[in-house]
């Protein structure tokens, strides 16, 4: 019985990590998708001023973050980890089984990719001055 104990939980037992960067929220919901899953993962934080040779090894297409890496196998950009995740760990779904709410999830999800965080980035954090409170207030109004 040990020997089955020893295979088993070597085929149970899974390498994931992310990559992710301080400054990026895109990592943040791969990070919140595994989390709600109950995968456990480790976190490796990479300046992306001075990216790191396993960076440019497992994203070389466009040397950024987040990447997932499941034993050893990387996947890359956010939307598409975040289908990666569903479809390998089916506990705890990230979508409503219902088509409609799922829609109505999905278009919440792109509202806020294309208008709150545009708003935020191009609107307040890379502006200053009047511009920076007139981003301010655009970003408001997105969210109400």
């Amino acid at each position: 019985m040990g020997m089955f104990t020893e295979i088993t939980e070597h085929f149970m037992a899974e390498e994931v990590k992310v990559f992710r960067s301080l400054t990026s929220p895109f990592p943040l919901r791969v990070i919140w998708a595994l989390r709600l899953k109950g995968v456990e993962f480790d976190i490796i934080c990479e300046d992306l001023f001075n990216k790191s040779p396993l960076l440019l090894q497992y994203n070389p297409v466009e040397k950024k973050v987040p990447v997932l890496l499941h034993n050893g196998k990387a996947i890359c950009e956010s939307l598409v980890i975040l289908e990666y995740i569903e479809e390998t760990w089916k506990q705890t779904p990230l979508l409503p089984e219902d088509p409609y709410q799922k829609a109505n999830a999905r278009f919440w999800a792109k509202f806020s990719d294309e208008k709150v965080f545009h708003s935020i980035k191009w609107g307040v954090l890379l502006k200053d001055g009047k511009e920076q409170e007139e981003g301010i207030l655009a970003t408001l109004q997105n969210l109400d």
